[in-house]
């Protein structure tokens, strides 16, 4: 019997060695198309907001891309296939092509990166190019590409200055962080005073306070500053020579027969060559895009206003930031005690050699970006001549009034010393003030277009309840405890709470159940927001939980802990009912849950209950001070039930929505440098969303004038409790508190 895989003589059969090959060629093609696909949604996410720079949100420089980028630039490092025709040569040098594209693209996401992560990402990224040019460079030796030879060196050199231009931009990004971090933060306070920002400011003054940290926090963010460098222009550059080196290779082989020779025969890929070679073309055309738009709009601000200074010498001057880094490091100490005196001087010296070559190097890069930038402004200026040309012919036709367009500029604060640059980046606050004057304005109307209008219209019944007392009415402290403890309140469980009750009150329109949930729903979310940013000890995470919880169900189930609230309306004759029915479900559910967990209420405060010990708990007391606070009329009556609970629920929402502006600040100067300016613009958002709540709610009078001290529900109680006793101290006791026992330390145990 033979080996398996031998022919009769012994010989090894490789007949079907080559037959996944067509199948190989659809998984590189597969991998050119993701780049491809995550390239083209950079792109439209950078028309989309403006941001011609086109930031990495989805090719950037990971594990994952680079996966990707080895798969779909497979034929770069395969040796010893046959490649006999025409598309498979063009295929060759398409993956070339696609390796310089791709190297564009990445600069920018360095940005976002941090240190350690920053080196493993670019010492992974250069063994793979280097990997890349030294196996085309066999190919082209052993005639595995025998065409476009010319083209192939073209690419690898290419490849090589966009690979170090990389490396000189990643030396960079750490210093520069650490700069405008600094200088952010200097800024910032100059801004607190000028400004003199409060957390309660109105509308206008917010939004100019919001304008000024968008554009500290946009001209910060590391992702921008890595776009702008001069070593990002001169990639854009590169990359479009590589696009153009690649385009007449294609028009060559296609339309110049007899220039060019190919051998017959037949690729291992076979009918898949075709397919990677349309989706490598695909994903240069797309790649090309952002660095070809960051070229051009870096020499478009210095030309031609600057054309006159372009050979100054200031234009090729090196900043302190693109060397700091290396000579730090080579200031640092060197302790080495394994060998002797004499080998450690000559490792000193060699470390001080190869840093100062790297210092050149870098030297050299960042002057060449420079003089590819002032070449490339003095080869376009013509044509950005004739479209500013262009633009001011059509400025003179359109010219409505130039009064009204002075007055509206006279009224925005000046942000030109807001532009946080580094040396040299002085044309950064032209593009800024030009591009980006009026981007806090058009996110505002962006929210105002997804505004809560259930909510809003909610939020009209506390003009009826002056001092949000639904606040201070949902629960009284005179109501006995089903444990000798109480946990605190959060503004969701109470909320949630009560929305069930109003659910299952019986002879109720439906139409009117499903506003109360849609009104709800919208206003949920916002608390959800004020709680998460106000609770920075996070000392209310269970009882958040629990009502979230609690919530989901409601919502989508009609249902408060299994019990089906629309069958509690039909079993309860009246409101009166109804709230002593969920009171003894409450407390039924309180001692299931806690027969399954003895020492739940042992183990550390109330707040740490478990979430349905906590809901079980707000249920019975907000039940019991509806039942012993509401009078015999609103017991019979389900629809003056509704309508008290309902008016509560608009209370403690428009409370907790008081917050809104405290939160819209925090949101501002929350996080790292590369967080901030995307929590800036949630925040310009947010007031946009929040615009029509907050003109509501500031016509309430708040029962403190210290908004710090209004920032939780209990917080807000004590004062109302406070504005209580001074109210009562005039009228009788018995208008001040709920028929209920009077020893305010009652609490009820339950066995």
């Amino acid at each position: 019997m033979g080996k398996i895989g031998c022919t009769i003589d012994g010989n090894l059969d490789d007949s079907k060695f080559s037959e996944p090959m067509p199948w190989i060629g659809i998984y590189v093609a597969a991998a050119s198309a993701a780049c491809a696909l995550a390239m083209a949604i950079d792109v439209l996410h950078g028309l989309r907001r403006r941001k011609l720079w086109f930031p990495c949100n989805f090719f950037s420089l990971n594990a994952t891309t680079l996966t990707l980028l080895a798969v779909a630039t497979k034929l770069s490092v395969d040796l010893n296939t046959s490649m006999p025709r025409r598309q498979d040569q063009l295929t060759k040098l398409s993956s070339a092509a696609l390796l310089c594209t791709v190297i564009a693209n990445f600069l920018p996401s360095l940005g976002q990166m941090e240190n350690k992560e920053l080196l493993m990402n670019i010492v992974a990224l250069g063994i793979f190019i280097i990997t890349a040019i030294v196996n085309i460079g066999i190919q082209l030796a052993t005639g595995v590409i025998y065409v476009f030879c010319k083209e192939h060196i073209a690419l690898m050199f290419l490849m090589l200055i966009l690979l170090l231009l990389l490396i000189s931009s990643a030396l960079t990004i750490p210093t520069t962080k650490c700069y405008l971090d600094l200088k952010y933060n200097n800024r910032y306070k100059l801004a607190n005073k000028e400004c003199n920002i409060s957390y309660t400011c109105k509308t206008q003054k917010l939004k100019d306070e919001l304008m000024i940290l968008w554009t500290m926090a946009y001209t910060s963010s590391p992702h921008f500053v890595a776009g702008r460098l001069a070593t990002c222009t001169a990639s854009g550059g590169f990359c479009l020579l590589s696009t153009a080196i690649y385009a007449q290779a294609m028009l060559r082989s296609y339309f110049l027969h007899s220039s060019l020779s190919f051998c017959s025969g037949d690729s291992e890929y076979k009918w898949s060559i075709t397919l990677i070679l349309v989706t490598h073309t695909v994903a240069i055309g797309v790649g090309t895009i952002a660095p070809a738009f960051r070229w051009f709009i870096a020499i478009n601000f210095r030309c031609p206003k600057k054309t006159n200074n372009a050979c100054k010498l200031t234009l090729f001057k090196v900043e302190n930031y693109w060397i700091h880094i290396l000579l730090k490091w080579k200031e640092c100490l060197f302790d080495f005690r394994i060998c002797g005196r004499h080998g450690r001087k000559f490792i000193h010296k060699t470390r001080n050699k190869l840093l100062d070559f790297c210092i050149w190097i870098q030297i050299l890069m960042v002057s060449l970006s420079k003089v590819v930038r002032v070449i490339s402004t003095f080869s376009v200026s013509w044509l950005l001549i004739s479209c500013q040309k262009a633009t001011r012919m059509l400025k003179c036709k359109n010219v409505v009034s130039s009064h009204d367009i002075e007055s509206q500029a006279s009224l925005k604060p000046d942000l030109s010393h807001y532009v946080l640059h580094l040396e040299g980046e002085e044309v950064l606050i032209d593009l800024m003030m030009q591009s980006n004057c009026d981007v806090v304005d058009k996110w505002i109307g962006m929210g105002k277009k997804e505004q809560p209008r259930h909510l809003i219209q909610f939020l009209e019944k506390v003009k009826s309840s002056p001092g949000f007392r639904g606040v201070h009415e949902f629960d009284h402290a005179k109501i006995p405890s089903l444990d000798s403890e109480e946990p605190p309140n959060c503004w969701a469980l109470p909320i949630v709470t009560l929305t069930s009750i109003a659910i299952a009150l019986p002879d109720i329109d439906f139409h009117l159940i499903e506003e109360l949930i849609r009104s709800v729903y919208e206003g949920f979310m916002y608390i959800k927001l004020v709680e998460e940013n106000l609770d920075s000890r996070n000392d209310l995470v269970y009882i958040r939980k629990a009502a979230e919880l609690v919530w989901v169900e409601v919502d989508l189930c009609y249902k408060w802990l299994d019990v089906d609230l629309r069958k509690a309306a039909t079993e309860g004759h009246n409101p009166k009912g109804v709230l002593e029915g969920l009171s003894e479900k409450a407390k039924e559910r309180f001692i299931e849950f806690r027969k399954k967990d003895p020492n739940a209420c042992l183990k550390g405060s109330p707040s740490t209950w478990p979430p349905y010990m906590l809901a079980a708990n707000c249920m019975y007391r907000v039940c019991q001070t509806l039942l012993q606070s509401s009078d015999s009329r609103v017991f019979e009556n389900s629809k003056s039930m509704f309508d008290r609970l309902s008016t509560m629920i608009a209370d403690i929402t428009g409370a907790c929505l008081t917050n809104l502006d405290k939160v819209i600040s925090m949101r501002c100067h929350h996080g790292t440098i590369e967080e901030r300016a995307a929590g800036v613009r949630s925040a310009i958002l947010l007031l946009g969303k929040a615009e029509s709540v907050l003109h509501i709610l500031r016509s309430q009078p708040l029962p403190s004038s210290a908004p710090d001290q209004l920032g939780k529900i209990d917080h807000w109680r004590s004062h109302s409790k406070e504005v209580d006793n001074f109210s009562c101290s005039s009228s009788s006791p018995s208008n001040c508190s709920p028929t209920s026992p009077s020893s305010s330390e009652l609490y009820l145990t339950v066995d």
